[in-house]
């Protein structure tokens, strides 16, 4: 575990790399909710669409993928290198997701996450309230599948 210093920063198409390093990491193969890199290079120069780095010096060590549609805000994907768990990152990036968000002119906030993944509770606590369920919604490795939860919150002004 560091003790590093973390800043967040504005990502774009060249962080691909660190992003899927980052993601290969974070994410269990297990349970295939990671994304490929051609699926991020496709939506990251669309409208809308933001990147945010967590940085440790020159190193990523957390990503959140955001885009926002009319009101609407989504946060895509959201992963932190598994040694820098449990300080607070993850919260930073959600954080930043919903003040990026309600500066863009978002009133609702969305996300979904696996049933299970430990970050259900990390969205619980900073005020998304489940939803909805998409079921056998992810295909883990060995033919396994799982729901997926939606989440959702309003902002106000």
């Amino acid at each position: 575990m560091s003790t590093m210093h973390v800043t967040l920063e504005p990502g774009n198409i060249h962080d691909l790399d660190s992003v899927m390093a980052v993601m290969d990491e974070g994410f269990d193969a297990t349970f295939g909710e990671a994304w490929t890199a051609a699926q991020c290079a496709g939506l990251l120069p669309m409208p809308g669409v933001w990147l945010t780095l967590a940085r440790a010096g020159d190193e990523v060590v957390g990503f959140a993928l955001s885009r926002i549609v009319l009101r609407e805000a989504e946060l895509l994907l959201l992963a932190v290198r598994p040694s820098w768990h449990r300080q607070g990152i993850g919260t930073q990036l959600v954080d930043s997701f919903v003040r990026s968000a309600f500066s863009r002119g978002a009133e609702r906030l969305h996300l979904e996450v696996r049933e299970g993944n430990r970050a259900v509770n990390l969205y619980k606590q900073v005020g998304f309230s489940e939803v909805g369920r998409r079921r056998n919604y992810y295909s883990g490795a060995r033919g396994e599948v799982y729901d997926a939860l939606t989440f959702s919150k309003l902002l106000n002004g």
